[in-house]
């Protein structure tokens, strides 16, 4: 992410972070360890380590920043996610531990159901849902939590970049969470936009005009906030 969008014409501190068995969070084991929690139960051994544990990081960053002098004390965030980074983009918001100004969900999955139906797409799994993760669901598909997330006065800023081409994340997920959150934008519309970007696949960051146009949108959304 920070290669593919540096957002040098954005006048903030910018904070990237990794995301939970990722990267250099990466636990013992690797991608084996990885591929053995999928197959143990995708839900509960990956989704939520990575998408609630991250969102729940995002006070302790935010203090951090603090401390470090980056952040006013009480001041609000603007966020950036992508496919599961997006799930933990909304989670957060909807949990309002710190915050949040102003977000942008780049081919977001919307929460656990609609991760686990990119599992099942990707895999030709199907997944073994149980009260527990039932439970996950209802806890983190944000179309659940509209009134959390478009809290306050005004709501966060929230823009939506969808690639016509994507065919991991399904569009129904999305197309539901617009038809939910719009009623609760009707006087702020302006801070709520979904916007679909042509030729675009879930791997946007690998194509040279799909990379430009949501470099440009998303500085544009920021830059205007």
């Amino acid at each position: 992410m920070m290669e593919a969008l540096p957002l040098d014409d954005v006048p903030a501190v910018k904070v990237y972070l990794g995301l939970p068995l990722f990267g250099e969070r990466a636990p013992a084991g690797g991608m084996k360890e990885l591929a053995r929690r999928q197959a143990e139960d995708v839900g509960l051994e990956v989704f939520k380590p990575v998408v609630v544990g991250a969102g729940d990081e995002l006070s302790g960053v935010a203090r951090a920043l603090q401390q470090q002098g980056c952040l006013r004390r009480g001041e609000a965030v603007g966020l950036v996610g992508f496919s599961a980074g997006g799930a933990a983009t909304l989670y957060a918001l909807a949990q309002r531990k710190w915050p949040v100004d102003s977000a942008v969900l780049i081919n977001a999955s919307t929460g656990l159901t609609a991760s686990v139906q990119a599992f099942e797409q990707a895999t030709g799994k199907k997944y073994a849902w149980s009260p527990a993760s039932r439970e996950l669901a209802q806890e983190t598909d944000a179309a659940n939590h509209v009134m959390e997330i478009a809290r306050g006065t005004p709501p966060p800023a929230l823009l939506f970049l969808r690639g016509a081409d994507d065919s991991v994340i399904d569009a129904h997920a999305a197309d539901d969470l617009e038809e939910r959150l719009k009623p609760l934008y009707r006087d702020h519309a302006k801070r709520l936009q979904f916007t679909q970007l042509q030729g675009m696949s879930h791997q946007w960051a690998a194509d040279p005009q799909s990379l430009a146009d949501v470099r440009k949108a998303v500085a544009e959304w920021f830059t205007a906030r």
